[in-house]
C-alpha cells in the first residue's frame, strides 16, 4: 500500500502504564492508538471536538476487528495509517495499520465501521454535505489501493481434517 496516499498519523508513543504483566502493550491500548488515528482523520473531515460542541453530533464505532501481529513495548514510537474502504451517507468503513515508527513493521491492524450520530436523538444521521465531500474525496484517493488480507476476515479456529 502506498504510504503517499494513505492518511498517516505520526508521533504516538507507547506509555509505561499501558504495559501488561507480559511486558508488552496490553491489548486494550492498541484500540486507544487506533482510536487516536481515527480521531485525527475525522478531525480532517471537520468532525473534531468543535464539531461535536457546535452541532451536538458525533460518530460512534459500531464494529472493530483487531489483528495482533507483533509485540510493541514501552516507549516505542508508532504511526497509524488509515485507508478509507467504503462509506455511505451515515457510515464509514476503514482499515488501519499500527506501524513501528523506527523499524517499520506492522504491529496490528484494525478494521472498523463508524456511524455518524445525532446526539440529541441518539440516532444515526447523515453526515453534513461538507463532511461528506471530504469523505468522498478520501475514498476516491484510496479506492485504487489494494485491499489488505485482514479486511473482512472471519474470526474462528481453522479446522483441518483430523483436528478436533
Amino acid at each position: 500500500m502506498s504510504q503517499e496516499t494513505l492518511h498517516v498519523t505520526t508521533g504516538f508513543r507507547v506509555e509505561p502504564e499501558w504495559i501488561d504483566y507480559n511486558g508488552h502493550l496490553n491489548m486494550a491500548y492498541y484500540n486507544v492508538l487506533f482510536d487516536r488515528g481515527v480521531d485525527d482523520v475525522f478531525e480532517s473531515f471537520g468532525l473534531g471536538p468543535d464539531y461535536v460542541k457546535q452541532h451536538n453530533a458525533s460518530y460512534y464505532t459500531l464494529e472493530n476487528h483487531v489483528v495482533y501481529l507483533r509485540e510493541i513495548h514501552d516507549g516505542d514510537e508508532v504511526n497509524v495509517s488509515l485507508q478509507l474502504l467504503d462509506y455511505d451517507q451515515k457510515r464509514t468503513h476503514v482499515f488501519m495499520e499500527l506501524i513501528h515508527a523506527k523499524e517499520g513493521f506492522i504491529s496490528a491492524t484494525s478494521e472498523q465501521i463508524h456511524m455518524h450520530v445525532d446526539m440529541n436523538q441518539k440516532r444515526s444521521a447523515p453526515f453534513p454535505d461538507p463532511v461528506l465531500e471530504k469523505i468522498s474525496a478520501m475514498h476516491a484517493a484510496h479506492k485504487p489501493l489494494p485491499i489488505k488480507p485482514q479486511v473482512g476476515r472471519v474470526i474462528g479456529i481453522p479446522r483441518k481434517a483430523g483436528n478436533v
